[in-house]
């Protein structure tokens, strides 16, 4: 899906996927992933440009990996629709690619494809340089580059995907663990996985499916003593349809609170987030303070080891051993600094995220029902408690955590009633938002 309008067949050319600089203020791109190419504009510019199919196309895969589809699900998806895959694509748009020119079926798509394609940060905009080099020019094999050698282009040309987006699903792609596909008779996956964890061991709930009654579907402990040999004691049951009617009526209760008075909301959403960034900020540059400290300290200690044994005082096999633990030290706190520069500068971004939050709760005002990417878009996970109390008595604890915003009260919002579910003849279970 890439076209490349200009190459460099120079000796000592940039690698494939690299960006050189033209003219002041631009980039030259010699390859790109699928669905980017080259264009031609006015003025003299070259920019990354897209065939629109093969962008549709790619953000399809990223939405179906947000409604919870594995790689293999997304692949058998594309070829019943007809969609070519990569190689065939390019064969027939005349783009010189690798790959075999006739396939058997060019609407197979393999499992390793879907996973590259939703890794590739250039659809968000974003040109990457020496993901690869080689060692000399006369040796053609290609080495992968670690990330912290890339040059990274940010917002270089239109973007095929929202930041959001990617960044959403690198989270899914580094939770994800292999599992076997569903049964076909037990319907879709829930919209609800991967979102519901256990309050008290932090383990994520799986979904299940009534084996004599396939309408009762329900989640419970991944680590469950009893079910799984785990070490959680109680089983955190909750029903699907449960836990989408307390999700549905607490946003409701948000999205009203948010018409009858936007101001307010804001301005809680606003002091939350100040008051939690504020606390992470100050974890942070403390952590980073100490860091900075430590490497001054490690400087010092590393001088008078050196000071002793010139002396003396220390022997040479010491010397070596006290210096080597200083030096792996030292290049621990080197990759630890500039980690914590980063975290603290993300959290001084997070100062926006109360106007997306709001903007994502508008989106579900105008919709009738809850979807997978809206709810991953609101909620970052959900926490169920085990139930407490025996019979019709019985209530069991539910806390939302949104995406940027965490945990919200709104003792303001118009209070309603809590959904009541009928379990079982003569038990019910009440859900009270934690």
């Amino acid at each position: 899906m890439s076209k490349c309008d200009e190459r460099d067949v120079r000796p000592g050319h940039q690698p494939q996927g690299a960006v050189c600089p033209s003219y002041p203020g631009q980039f030259r791109r010699t390859a790109g992933p699928a669905a980017l190419r080259l264009q031609e504009r006015p003025a003299e510019q070259k920019a990354l440009d897209y065939y629109p199919e093969a962008a549709q196309v790619v953000r399809d895969i990223f939405r179906m990996c947000l409604e919870g589809k594995g790689n293999d699900t997304i692949a058998r998806i594309l070829q019943e629709n007809g969609i070519l895959n990569c190689t065939a694509y390019w064969h027939e748009k005349g783009i010189g690619r690798g790959g075999k020119k006739t396939q058997p079926n060019p609407y197979r798509w393999k499992n390793s494809t879907i996973r590259k394609i939703l890794t590739q940060q250039e659809y968000c905009g974003d040109v990457i340089n020496f993901k690869t080099y080689s060692k000399s020019f006369k040796d053609k094999t290609r080495i992968d580059n670690p990330e912290a050698n890339w040059i990274i282009f940010k917002d270089v040309h239109e973007p095929i995907v929202d930041q959001d987006t990617f960044e959403q699903v690198q989270k899914k792609i580094i939770k994800r663990t292999k599992r076997r596909a569903p049964k076909s008779e037990n319907g879709e996956k829930s919209i609800f996985s991967d979102l519901l964890y256990c309050a008290d061991c932090d383990h994520k709930l799986w979904y299940h499916v009534n084996t004599i009654n396939k309408n009762i579907c329900f989640f419970s402990c991944s680590n469950y003593v009893k079910d799984y040999r785990g070490s959680c004691p109680t089983r955190h049951y909750v029903r699907t349809d449960a836990i989408e009617q307390v999700v549905k009526l607490e946003l409701q209760r948000m999205a009203q609170f948010l018409r009858d008075d936007e101001p307010m909301f804001a301005d809680l959403l606003e002091r939350k987030s100040n008051r939690e960034i504020a606390e992470e900020k100050k974890h942070l540059e403390g952590e980073l303070q100490k860091a900075r400290m430590r490497t001054e300290t490690v400087s010092r200690l590393y001088k008078k080891a050196f000071e002793k044994n010139a002396e003396g005082l220390l022997s040479d096999e010491g010397f070596l051993q006290i210096t080597h633990e200083y030096d792996v030290e030292q290049l621990a706190l080197k990759a630890k600094i500039p980690q914590l520069r980063e975290q603290i500068a993300e959290a001084e971004r997070q100062a926006a995220n109360k106007d997306k939050f709001i903007a994502a709760i508008r989106k579900y005002m105008q919709m009738d029902e809850l979807t997978a990417p809206l709810l991953r878009e609101l909620i970052d996970h959900i926490e169920v408690y085990e139930t407490q109390g025996v019979g019709k008595s019985r209530t069991q604890r539910i806390a939302i955590h949104y995406r940027f915003v965490g945990y919200i009260d709104i003792p303001a919002a118009p209070l309603t009633s809590h959904y009541i579910s009928e379990t079982r003849q003569g038990v019910a279970v009440e859900y009270i938002p934690a």
